[in-house]
């Protein structure tokens, strides 16, 4: 075997253990939802169940009203990650391609935005969102985050990778400002707004602190509060709380591979100086 094999698969072995070193919990918790509650804490420990059991899936859909939260994280996730998508792609195509005074001011204040934890402006939204009437609403949850500097600067940086000369051919055959943009701005921004798309999906689904402040009422909960409700004052049902933890992830699994095949390519293009 030549030098060149023996690196290469020196490469990918450890790539391969460092991939399942990171999925170990994943894979970890997925198996251990199809395990009773004693053979949980059962000595010594094991990876694969002695006897599957749908019994925690089962119960913990019927007990704890799972499907309405699932329902509640499905609606805030899907409409933010639109909104988000609309409004940063938007934003991005103007701070790349139209030329307007103050326009590197703009982009340099919302990059800062960056520096900002949410912990110093949660105030100031809540009570903004209590002046509009939006607390304890599922748009509660939606609309702060619709545009994110984040999402703004990868869109920006991917759009001026675009070429003028065919934003300029386009408008000389007549083409008006959102023809252009839902004909061939958002054709072939795929990439970025599949990493958006990604992005923001896994953001508004796996946020706990923003819903915990915003819904008081049980019903309007999202997945997140209801995995905490599993957690008792006293007690914890692990084998519940394992098998719904398993049904949270899927839904993320599902967006990063329907949208994977852009996914490196958003990256990597928003990485481009512009």
């Amino acid at each position: 075997m030549s030098d060149s094999a023996v690196r290469r698969f020196l490469y990918y072995a450890l790539l391969t253990l460092l991939a399942l070193a990171v999925l170990f919990p994943v894979i970890w918790i997925v198996l251990s939802s199809f395990k009773a509650q004693s053979e949980l804490f059962r000595q010594p420990m094991t990876l694969l169940p002695r006897a599957f059991t749908l019994d925690n899936y089962r119960q913990a859909l019927s007990q704890g009203d799972f499907v309405r939260y699932f329902g509640n994280s499905l609606f805030v996730a899907v409409a933010s990650t639109l909104l988000a998508v609309l409004f940063n792609v938007m934003a991005g195509y103007a701070l790349a391609k139209y030329i307007f005074p103050g326009r590197g001011l703009i982009f340099g204040l919302m990059l800062s935005t960056l520096m900002i934890p949410l912990q110093v402006i949660m105030i100031p939204i809540f009570l903004q969102l209590k002046a509009l009437g939006l607390l304890n609403t599922l748009w509660g949850i939606i609309i702060p985050p619709a545009a994110t500097p984040t999402g703004i600067f990868l869109a920006r940086q991917y759009m001026v990778t675009l070429p003028n000369s065919m934003i300029e051919a386009a408008r000389i055959d007549g083409a008006g400002e959102w023809y252009l943009f839902r004909r061939i701005i958002l054709p072939l921004s795929a990439p970025i707004v599949a990493t958006i798309t990604i992005f923001s999906f896994m953001w508004r689904w796996n946020d706990y602190l923003w819903p915990l402040i915003v819904i008081t009422d049980n019903k309007k909960q999202t997945v997140q509060q209801a995995l905490a409700n599993f957690v008792g004052q006293l007690q914890i049902n692990w084998s519940q709380l394992l098998a719904m933890t398993t049904v949270a992830i899927v839904p993320v699994v599902v967006v990063f591979f329907a949208f994977q095949k852009y996914f490196m390519t958003g990256i990597s293009a928003g990485s481009v100086k512009g």
